[in-house]
């Protein structure tokens, strides 16, 4: 039997920095390197990876490249999304990495869920017809061979935040709202976008299995949500939403209800534990799990007045991890 360890994990806007901004990159990589170790990862996937610029050349993956550097990882294939113009976004990548053979990769984004038509009541002045409103990042279908020769898909996601959408003529400064229903019509727009890519998602693994019912899937990464909410369930398609029992083998797992719920927490914000980063499998990978951690040992209160970057370099989000066998 081989031991597959999979894991995902957001690591906070991973960037060089500018001469005399806090924290450096070497000073976070002093502490998510150890991180990194403590994964023992053989696919890892990543949300918030920045792009570096070299003169002359594409933009790369380099602060990443360097957080690596010295792990296990070291040399592994980096699988990102990508703009059609340059190799890497600039910002919030999606990167799956891995030494796994990896034999087919893309992106979505608006692909098999089409932007929304909507009018913002509250604009200033308000709008005269209705704008689109499509999703800011893609969604990353990565396949994989694993050691038994089979495929596995992993699919990488990083949803909306529940942070308000801008609402032009709502906003006096960056943390301060004109009106309560300006930032209500914000928070409203950013669900669509957020539940636009659940449904992105879900559209994604059932178009999987209808090429092949067996296929074993992954959807890993920043949901932004937690696993009650309905972008979450909307991707799960437990039988007790959809009613229909045929659909049983579609299913898909989130492997964190097996640690134990005291634990069970990703983020934390305002005095409260919030599980938002989440690992989903097909059912047909229960028979080769055996068991999930939650690296969060050392998670901060993000929404403290004080936890700054510069007193905190490490990333706001644990790491989540699933362990399986293959013959």
């Amino acid at each position: 039997m081989v031991e597959l360890r999979i894991a995902t994990f957001n690591l906070e806007n991973l960037d060089e920095t500018a001469p005399g901004e806090l924290p450096t990159l070497a000073e976070r990589i002093a502490l998510m390197r150890p991180q990194i170790l403590r994964l023992r990862a053989d696919i890892l996937c990543l949300q918030e990876v920045h792009g570096q610029e070299r003169p002359g050349q594409p933009r790369a993956l380099l602060a990443l490249a360097e957080l690596l550097h010295g792990t296990p990882l070291q040399g592994a294939t980096l699988t990102s999304t990508r703009p059609l113009s340059d190799a890497v976004y600039n910002e919030r990548n999606l990167v799956v990495v891995t030494h796994l053979p990896v034999t087919g990769a893309e992106q979505l984004r608006n692909d098999l869920v089409a932007p929304v038509a909507y009018r913002r009541l509250s604009a200033v002045p308000p709008d005269a017809s209705a704008v689109e409103i499509g999703v800011e990042r893609p969604i990353l279908h990565v396949e994989i061979t694993v050691p038994d020769g089979s495929t596995l898909h992993v699919v990488d996601v990083h949803w909306k935040s529940k942070i308000p959408t801008d609402i032009p003529g709502q906003r006096i400064d960056n943390y301060t709202w004109r009106t309560a229903d300006g930032w209500a019509e914000g928070s409203f727009v950013s669900s669509m976008k957020r539940m636009a890519q659940a449904l992105e998602t879900r559209r994604l693994v059932d178009r999987i299995l209808d090429v092949d019912p067996d296929a074993q899937i992954v959807v890993a990464g920043d949901f932004n949500a937690e696993p009650d909410e309905v972008s979450v369930t909307a991707v799960r398609g437990d039988v007790e939403n959809t009613g229909n029992p045929a659909l049983v083998s579609r299913v898909l797992v989130p492997i964190e209800q097996t640690v134990p719920e005291p634990a069970r927490f990703t983020l934390y914000h305002q005095g409260r534990g919030q599980m938002l980063d989440h690992m989903l499998v097909t059912r047909n990978l229960l028979a080769r799990y055996r068991g999930s951690e939650i690296h969060n040992e050392l998670l901060h209160d993000e929404s403290a007045a004080f936890a700054v970057d510069r007193k905190y370099p490490e990333s706001d989000h644990a790491p989540v991890v699933g362990t399986f066998q293959f013959v």
